[in-house]
């Protein structure tokens, strides 16, 4: 078996091999390496010893890619029909004077730490026609530049998303609101 390293898209044994990593770094604890991980396909960062680690082939990791694209991919259609069918489109102002349909307009702003997850994101937002702006705003950031994004792009939402480890500065977003 080959020795797990920095870059290496693993899986966690222990728990059914359920979500793909991404080794983002290996540190040493108490005697014992522990790998540092990224999801490749999920949002989330986590810990794991190395030997409950197992090396996941590409082509089941591109398969699995592949599986998730053709997910969201229906939930594009479906949402588009469902839209179509209401008589009604969310997303930026176009007159369409030919179909006279009722196009109700939202803003969408979406904070996010993840550069990866931003782009993962604004790629959805504009395959559903969503009138998204997306900024890639590292979490420690984001309670001081929140308030002047507000009143620069004045969204109809606001979505903040980001990990929480910072118990410390865990609430300190929600004084700025």
């Amino acid at each position: 078996m080959r020795k797990i390293k920095k870059g290496d898209v693993v899986a966690r044994k222990s728990h059914g091999k359920d979500i793909l990593f991404v080794v983002k770094n290996i540190i040493k604890a108490n005697k014992e390496k522990i790998a540092i991980l990224k999801g490749v396909i999920d949002r989330i960062e986590a810990d794991s010893q190395i030997e409950d680690l197992e090396i996941v082939d590409k082509k089941i990791v591109n398969k699995r890619i592949e599986t998730l694209h053709q997910k969201m991919k229906g939930k594009i259609i479906q949402t588009k029909e469902n839209r179509s069918n209401q008589g009604y489109r969310i997303g930026i102002v176009t007159p369409n004077i030919k179909n006279k349909e009722k196009i109700i307009t939202g803003k969408i702003l979406h904070l996010d730490g993840d550069k990866k997850y931003s782009q993962k994101s604004y790629y959805y937002y504009k395959k559903l026609g969503l009138n998204a702006i997306v900024k890639n705003i590292p979490e420690y950031r984001q309670p001081r530049v929140v308030f002047q994004l507000l009143k620069a792009y004045q969204p109809d939402i606001l979505v903040i998303t980001g990990h929480d480890r910072n118990d410390k500065r865990r609430n300190r977003l929600l004084q700025y609101l």
